[in-house]
């Protein structure tokens, strides 16, 4: 359950991220990175 529950916000990021015109982070697509990573750009860009 948790590993899904992991799975579906990590999507919702990058689909956020991706509507915003960020495509990668740190030279990396954004589907390679882990969801720390993500919520950090996250959190940095929209915060």
């Amino acid at each position: 359950m948790k590993a899904q529950e992991d799975s579906k916000v990590k999507e919702k990021i990058i689909k956020h991220l991706l509507e915003n015109g960020i495509f990668k982070v740190n030279g990396k697509q954004l589907y390679e990175l882990t969801s720390y990573e993500l919520m950090k750009e996250y959190t940095v860009k929209y915060r």
